[in-house]
């Protein structure tokens, strides 16, 4: 490896260990309570090679924001090809909704970031389009196995689609705020991962709304979106 080579190596290692800071930071703290002299000081940095790096704590937050954008994307994507019937695609959206949501912590960055970003603003809003290809894909997933669940009996033939897709995403994107927005825990037991009442009652929602959607004269129990 030529010296040009390793000094790249050393500059993206290096990036990534400030994103890493930084994403630890606002998991303990907040975003809002995160300096870039915390981040300098965390990754044993000085502010002014901090700078060389990220030019502002905006762009720097955005990045990690677009980051945790991309894994949740990722994450849903075998639904975009996986065959299933509408009402078990849906359940199985569901369950991996619940699992990233209990198991990870990139939905927080990713509100986290946006209500710095764009304080005041709802991820994703029952009237406005969507400015983020991923928000978009997932929206388009779910508009799809709504369709495909009113194609096989289950769901009202005069549901619409795209505004149910909304319903069921904001209700989601709104609990996740609501984790988002927790005041901070301690570094053993951060307040972003104590999500089990929030689960509950996203769970209670959901199927409520499922239930809403179905055709009149479908069996309730067939709907149970924890039987699977």
């Amino acid at each position: 490896m030529g010296i040009s080579e390793r000094r790249e190596r050393e500059k993206l290692e290096r990036r990534r260990a400030i994103l890493n800071c930084a994403r630890e930071l606002i998991l303990l703290h907040g975003v809002g309570q995160v300096s870039m002299e915390d981040i300098a000081r965390k990754a044993e940095l000085s502010k002014a090679t901090l700078y060389l790096y990220f030019p502002g704590k905006e762009t720097l937050f955005n990045e990690i924001g677009e980051e945790s954008a991309r894994v949740f994307f990722d994450h849903f994507r075998p639904f975009l090809e996986s065959g299933l019937g509408g009402l078990k695609a849906l359940k199985y959206f569901w369950r991996g909704y619940v699992e990233l949501f209990g198991n990870s912590d990139e939905m927080v960055i990713i509100f986290q970031v946006h209500n710095f970003l764009s304080p005041g603003l709802p991820f994703v809003s029952l009237e406005s389009e969507s400015t983020s290809p991923y928000v978009d894909a997932i929206l388009e997933t779910m508009k799809n196995i709504l369709d495909q669940c009113k194609a096989e009996g289950v769901f009202d033939p005069g549901l619409d689609s795209v505004l149910a897709t909304r319903l069921l995403l904001s209700m989601f994107s709104n609990a996740v705020d609501k984790a988002a927005r927790m005041s901070a825990g301690t570094e053993k037991s951060p307040a972003s991962r104590n999500r089990d009442v929030l689960i509950q009652e996203m769970t209670r929602a959901f199927q409520l709304i499922i239930f809403g959607f179905a055709k009149e004269g479908v069996d309730r129990s067939t709907l149970d979106i924890m039987n699977i």
